[in-house]
């Protein structure tokens, strides 16, 4: 699907260096940096429903253990 991305200047810069120095196209750094924060978001998401289901089951215990 075609998109069209405007970065601001200083971010297309760096862009444009950091795909230099890696040999490969600006597109590539984005799609990479696109697909590194979407799995970012999902484990955080896990990792928040981890903490809540660990409260929700153990959340007295751990509380009477924080009080010791």
């Amino acid at each position: 699907m075609a998109m069209t991305l405007r970065l601001p200047e200083e971010l297309d810069r760096e862009l444009e260096a950091a795909a230099a120095a890696e040999g490969v196209s600006k597109h590539a750094l984005v799609v990479e940096g696109a697909r590194l924060a979407l799995e970012t978001r999902r484990r955080r998401a896990l990792v928040t429903e981890a903490a809540d289901y660990v409260d929700a089951v153990h959340g007295d215990v751990i509380d009477r253990l924080s009080k010791t």
